[in-house]
Order: structure tokens, then C-alpha cells, then sequence
């Protein structure tokens, strides 16, 4: 259907008529699900049983301009209260039908508009019904048709558009560049922000977190891009502005992060208002250094406030989002338009998608058939090296096949970890393949890795093993009292970590893994040795009762009664204080040294390993040098934040 050129595109009269067909097309899509929300229906349940269900319009997710749009009120204006558009820092009054409708009969569209915001000519909707009759219906807007509908109270929160690209990416990301021009002229803010640049790009490896290779310095931002942002800005941003710029930026993370939990008590509720009353307290920075003279009257801001009350009529939001709608698109659009010839797609689009859905369709009418319950036998499993061959090696490769494996993996991004539906409250296991190249004797791999040491800590290793005590008996012991050095040590490029993690993407039962790796080249690189929680003491709340370390060395072995044990040779970190910075939020450590100046190392058994941790340099007030790589910042730094903000789970261990 041909709309309008773009000469009327901005007309008056047609944007009214958008409008119009935006809630007359609402209201037709809907319509015939209208009988069963006032007249009971017989539905059967999962669990067997029959049951008289009546159905009714749930949330609606949106982002703010059609929020407004749905909401029939003016741009600049909060779509769940009346608090006006100069103060919405103020208090307002929940807005409802029964508050519109009488303003609609009374008032002028002049006054409606002017006084109180509401888009007061969306009134005229036509309804087609049988026969050909046409009949003239009103209602604004087109929840008032449908019964126990309100689309004020409807409008549920999206965590995406309105928090993570609005308030962040758009507003605190842009005013402290802003800041930057402005206390430092054109020319030197361009220098800071190329070293903020040069600091993200910086960031360690860590499982399923986005790198930056370049800094911010691309134009292109997806929702993805900004929520990567978000982990590793406030460490870049540090000494380069205010204290309390970073603890505005810091409370606003704090509730991004307790909203998307996957459950929220009443004391997680409380956590959420005072980290907003925070982010409200601070935020005032950019008002006093003329950022944002106008005030902080900003619809997306607003409606931080409603997010408690949301939360307690829709539940805990768990990255409930726009995100997952628009995520069709990409099923729905992209992928049917590539596989059309691209000239008047499309109808080609349309038959691609209805073909698809009749697929799916028989596809899941076949399964209750029991169609595709196969009789056939599976084939044996093919050996190991035929695999090998089949790939044209034919046993000649000299290479490490684990590397091999390796490199194949790399190819995928998500090879990291994700979601996993085993029932484990948790557990740290080592990879299947043994990394080749390494010697099996213990002395000799012990000058292999340049860690003379490593015999001794083995053996104290295993005597704390063996009878049961803490650490720290091992580091006391006469080494004469220590069982003898294994004789054969295996060692391996990974482990992986299993946890439950529901507030993240997740199995069905809530658990997550990701890989743990040591190895001395990643996708043909610089060596790779990840960091991880350790735990130290269960009894004490978040990080208190962890330690953070460096994995130098993955391996496993047996003692002399064939018992075995899975290792990791770790380089520890200690906090630099009893409690977490007042301006980041985070804990920060540094490397642990012994009176000869060499970083602490042990011998620890793989159970003791909560999972993976990312630590980010703190690069304080001189700017990192041009060169320096990702690879080389758990060396090139004293200091590190301990990055709780790395993943959802992090966020609620590492507090």
C-alpha cells in the first residue's frame, strides 16, 4: 500500500492517519481472541487436567516512542503516570482510561494536547463485519475495546532500548564525552578518549564477553555492543573523570544488573531502590559540570522509577526485553530475503515463511504421530585416528591434535561455554584431550614451564590431600614428611566449569558452563591463561569468601595408590583492602609476591575452582602504552578490578 511521498511525510493529517491504522490494525489482529476473554473455554492443562479459562491481554513490551504511540500521549511524556514532561523527576499519578475518557469528552484538542499530553483526535476506527457492512467505531485507543485491557498498565518494562541503549549508550556514554570537550578542549579530549579506547581494547579474554578490539570507534551499535560496553566502561573511564561521575555510573550498573536477577526478594527490591536513589544522587555530576543544563527530565530515565512497581505486578523481568522479539526478524525477514532472488522479494519472502511454518508444523504433528521414532541400529563409533585420515592426514600430521581441535572449535564464537541442562549444582572437570608437547616427568615439566618449584608444591599438594587439612599445612610441612613426586603428569589445554546461573542465558534447569583455559598459543596467537574464583571460605558473603587467581597450568595425575588427581598450578591475588572501591563498586587486587619478588604460586585440586574471573587492569592516571595488548595485561599491570560485572552470575558472587 503506497503511504505518502516524502513531501507529506511529516503532514499533520498523516500522521494522524498512521496513528489510526496503527491501533485499528491492533485492534484486527486481536479481535478474534476477543470472545474468549468473556466467555470461559474448556482448556486442558499440562498437568492432564481440564479447566474453564477466560484469556485477557498481557504485558506489552516496547520501546519509548511507541510506548507513546500506544499510550495516545505526546512526545517527552511518561506513558504510565501524568508526571509532566519539565519534571518527570517528580511525582505523577498512574494514568488509566477511566482518568482519558472524561478529559476526551470535556476538553479541546488544544487543551489535551497542551495541558495534558494527550493525543486527544486518535478516535475513529473502522471495523469491517459481515455482510460488507461498514461501521464507524470509536475507541482510543484500542485497548478500550477489548475487556480488563489497559494499555497503561499494560506496558511493561523493556530492558534493552529503555536502560541499556537509552540510558547508558545514549545518554551516560555521550555526556561523558561531553565532559571531556568540555573541561578539556576538543583536541585533548580526543587524546583521553583514544587512551579509554586503548584501555578497553586492553580487557583479558573472558568467556562470552565481546572484545573491543578498536575501542568504541565504530558507528554501528547493536544492543549486544552496548551491553558488552557496559562491562568493562567504568575501569576505562577511571581518572579520567570525577569520582562521582564513576559512582553515578556505577549505581546505574548496580540496578541494571539486581532488576535482571532471575529471582528478586524483598531484600534484592531494596538493593534496586537504593542503588536507583544513587544513580539520582549522582547523576547531579553532569548537571554541575554544564553537561546537562536542561536537568535530568528524560522519559528513559523516568522509567527507572517504575521499575519496582513493574516488578511487582510482572515479576522479575530476567532480560525479558524488545530484544526478543526483534530477534525474529532476523527468521522472519533477513534470512527469507537472502534466499530470495531480491527482485520484489517480498512475495517470495511470504511463501518462504508459510512453507516454513507448515514444516514446523508437520514436524511437530509427525513427533506426536511417533513418526520419527527410527528403528534403525546406530553405526559404531569411528575411531579416533579414521576421522584423522578422513581429513587427509593420514596420520602424518606431526601437530598436536588437541590443537587441531582446538583451532576447529575457535571457529565458532560461542565456543566458550553456554547453556547446559545437566542436573550438578556445580563442578570444574578437565578437558577430554590431553595437550601434547609437554614432558610426562615432573622435573622435567617442571623446567618446561620455567616453575623449578613445581615438584615441591606437588608434593605438599598431595600431603594436604592426603590427610585432609587446609593450604596452609602443606606450605609449613618438613618436604621430608611429603609423599614422593608423581611420575607421570598429564597436562591439558582446558576445563570446564559447570554452574547454576539462572540469572544468564541458561539450560532449562538453570546451569551454565564455560571452559577454563591454559594453553601457550590461543588461535595461533599469545599464550591464554584465564583467571579464576577460588573458594577460600563459604562462611563469609561474595568475594569475602573467594580468592581470585591465574591458571598457569592445567594437569592431572595419580599418587602411588592410583588415586587421581585433577590440578591446576595457579599464581594468586590479594585484595588491596578489606572491602570493595567506593567509586567502581568493584574489588581490586594485586599479584602476590614472595620476599624474593616472584608471584605466589600453588598447587591447587580442582574442586576448590568456582569458576572463571575477569580481572581488569587499573591503568589510574597514566594513559596504558600505544602497544599494548589484551594478551599481556594480567603482566603489564600492579593492580586489577575484579570484574563483577563480567556476567550476571559474577555480578552475584563477586560483590
Amino acid at each position: 500500500m503506497h503511504l505518502a511521498d516524502r513531501e507529506h511525510a511529516d503532514d499533520s493529517k498523516f500522521r494522524k492517519f498512521r496513528r489510526q491504522l496503527f491501533h485499528t490494525s491492533l485492534y484486527t489482529i486481536l479481535e478474534s481472541l476477543k470472545p474468549g476473554m468473556t466467555r470461559p473455554e474448556v482448556v486442558r492443562y499440562a498437568d492432564g487436567h481440564y479447566r474453564r479459562t477466560v484469556y485477557g491481554l498481557g504485558p506489552y513490551i516496547a520501546d519509548y516512542p511507541e510506548q507513546a504511540l500506544l499510550a495516545c500521549i505526546v512526545q517527552g511524556w511518561c506513558a504510565r503516570c501524568d508526571a509532566h514532561r519539565d519534571d518527570l523527576n517528580g511525582e505523577g499519578v498512574q494514568r488509566s482510561h477511566s482518568v482519558t475518557d472524561p478529559l476526551l469528552d470535556a476538553l479541546s484538542l488544544r487543551v489535551l494536547w497542551d495541558d495534558y499530553d494527550i493525543v486527544g483526535d486518535l478516535l475513529v476506527s473502522y471495523v469491517l463485519y459481515e455482510g460488507g457492512h461498514m461501521r464507524l467505531t470509536c475507541f482510543k485507543p484500542f485497548t478500550v475495546a477489548f475487556p480488563r485491557a489497559d494499555i497503561h498498565e499494560m506496558l511493561s518494562p523493556d530492558l534493552l532500548h529503555q536502560v541499556i541503549k537509552g540510558t547508558f549508550k545514549d545518554h551516560l556514554v555521550t555526556w561523558v564525552e561531553e565532559y571531556l570537550v568540555l573541561t578539556h578542549g576538543k583536541a585533548q579530549a580526543a587524546i583521553i578518549l583514544a587512551d579509554i579506547d586503548r584501555r578497553i581494547a586492553a580487557v583479558p579474554h573472558f568467556s562470552g564477553l565481546r572484545r573491543f578490539p578498536e575501542g568504541r570507534g565504530f558507528k554501528q551499535w547493536t544492543g549486544d555492543d552496548s551491553k558488552a560496553l557496559m562491562k568493562v566502561y567504568i575501569p576505562a573511564i577511571k581518572g579520567y573523570v570525577p569520582p562521582q561521575m564513576v559512582q553515578a555510573l556505577s549505581a546505574f550498573l548496580e540496578f541494571c544488573y539486581l532488576v535482571r536477577r532471575d529471582t528478586i526478594t524483598t531484600r534484592t527490591m531494596a538493593q534496586i531502590e537504593d542503588a536507583l536513589a544513587r544513580f539520582h544522587r549522582h547523576r547531579v555530576i553532569f548537571e554541575e559540570v554544564g553537561v546537562r543544563l536542561d536537568g535530568f527530565s528524560l522519559p528513559r530515565q523516568h522509567s527507572l522509577k517504575h521499575y519496582p512497581t513493574l516488578i511487582q505486578m510482572f515479576g522479575a523481568p530476567n532480560g525479558l526485553c524488545s530484544s526478543i522479539t526483534e530477534s525474529k526478524h532476523i527468521k522472519a525477514v533477513k534470512e527469507p530475503y537472502r534466499r530470495s532472488n531480491h527482485f520484489e522479494a517480498l512475495g517470495q519472502m511470504l511463501l518462504t515463511n508459510q512453507r516454513l511454518d507448515k514444516l514446523a508444523a508437520a514436524r511437530v504433528d509427525f513427533t506426536a504421530r511417533g513418526m520419527l521414532r527410527g528403528s534403525y541400529h546406530p553405526m559404531p563409533a569411528i575411531p579416533e585416528e579414521d576421522i584423522w585420515a578422513g581429513l587427509g592426514f593420514n596420520g602424518l600430521y606431526d601437530g598436536d591434535l588437541e590443537e587441531m581441535a582446538e583451532q576447529h572449535a575457535a571457529l565458532d564464537e560461542d565456543d566458550d561455554g553456554g547453556p547446559v541442562d545437566e542436573d550438578v549444582i556445580g563442578k570444574v572437570v578437565l578437558a577430554k584431550r590431553k595437550l601434547r608437547g609437554y614432558p610426562r616427568d615432573c622435573y622435567e615439566l617442571a623446567a618446561h614451564i620455567e616453575v623449578p618449584s613445581l615438584p615441591e608444591l606437588v608434593r605438599r599438594f598431595l600431603y594436604v590431600q592426603q590427610h585432609d587439612g587446609p593450604v596452609e599445612l602443606g606450605e609449613n610441612i618438613d618436604l621430608a614428611l611429603c609423599p614422593p613426586a608423581p611420575r607421570q603428569i598429564s597436562v591439558f589445554p582446558s576445563a570446564v566449569a559447570y554452574f547454576y546461573a539462572p540469572s544468564d542465558v541458561c539450560g532449562v534447569r538453570g546451569m551454565r558452563k564455560e571452559h577454563i583455559r591454559s594453553v601457550p598459543s590461543w588461535r595461533g596467537g599469545a599464550a591464554r591463561q584465564d583467571c579464576v574464583f577460588i573458594l577460600d571460605d563459604d562462611t563469609q558473603p561474595g568475594f569475602l569468601g573467594l580468592l581470585a587467581a591465574r591458571v598457569l597450568l592445567l594437569f592431572s595425575f595419580k599418587d602411588m595408590d592410583g588415586v587421581e588427581y585433577p590440578c591446576a598450578l595457579v599464581s594468586w591475588f590479594l585484595p588491596t583492602s578489606d572491602h570493595p572501591c567506593e567509586e567502581t563498586g568493584m574489588w581490586t587486587v594485586e599479584p602476590q609476591m614472595d620476599e624474593f619478588g616472584h608471584q605466589t604460586v600453588s598447587v591447587v585440586h580442582l574442586d576448590c575452582i568456582l569458576r572463571a574471573a575477569h580481572l581488569i587492569g587499573v591503568a589510574g592516571l597514566d594513559p596504558i602504552p600505544t602497544r599494548l595488548k589484551h594478551t599481556d595485561s594480567l603482566d603489564a599491570f600492579t593492580a586489577f578490578y575484579v570484574n563483577k560485572y563480567a556476567d550476571h552470575h559474577a555480578h552475584e558472587i563477586a560483590f
